[in-house]
């Protein structure tokens, strides 16, 4: 006869997944305060938007980073946990965060590096309807929409966790 299992197996919340769940939490603040606060604090305070664009592109590699971080240990997290609710949405939703860091810091930032350095005039000052222009707005409105997506992943993800933690600890 085996003995029962503990509150946690039962619910499919192994040991990890709390640890993933604050380290979501973590990047997710993280990230909420770097859009929130430090992007509009840097075009706010800067002499130029030139420089505010420098200093969020110099920043952006580390959230990327860190998201995808966050993206395998939730991936890890449920690999190591019994089948529930939480596990299935740790795992797809780790998968989801980490690609989507990974495309924003090697495809799009890479391009806008490469973009930035072709140009021979900050962005700014090209004309609206330049192609260059055109372009940088684009690459800038994917790793907008990536970072958006994997927030908001994110938020699902921690939803689903604080429900199953919550379950365990009500039982």
């Amino acid at each position: 006869m085996s003995a029962p299992a503990p509150d946690a197996l039962r619910t499919g919340i192994a040991w990890p997944m709390p640890v993933a769940a604050l380290l979501l939490a973590a990047w997710l603040g993280a990230s909420l305060y770097f859009t929130v606060v430090v992007t509009r604090a840097a075009f706010a305070v800067l002499p130029s938007r030139t420089l505010a664009g420098a200093l969020v592109g110099q920043t952006l590699p580390v959230l990327f980073d860190s998201g995808m971080l966050v993206g395998a240990c939730l991936i890890a997290s449920a690999l190591l946990s019994p089948a529930s609710a939480a596990r299935t949405t740790s795992l797809a939703g780790g998968v989801v965060i980490a690609v989507l860091a990974a495309a924003a810091r090697f495809v799009i930032l890479a391009r806008i590096t490469r973009l930035r350095l072709s140009l021979s005039a900050p962005i700014d000052s090209l004309p609206a309807g330049d192609p260059m222009r055109r372009a940088f707005g684009q690459l800038h409105a994917m790793s907008v929409g990536a970072l958006g997506v994997a927030m908001l992943t994110g938020i699902v993800i921690a939803v689903v966790l604080a429900h199953s933690l919550s379950t365990i600890a009500h039982d």
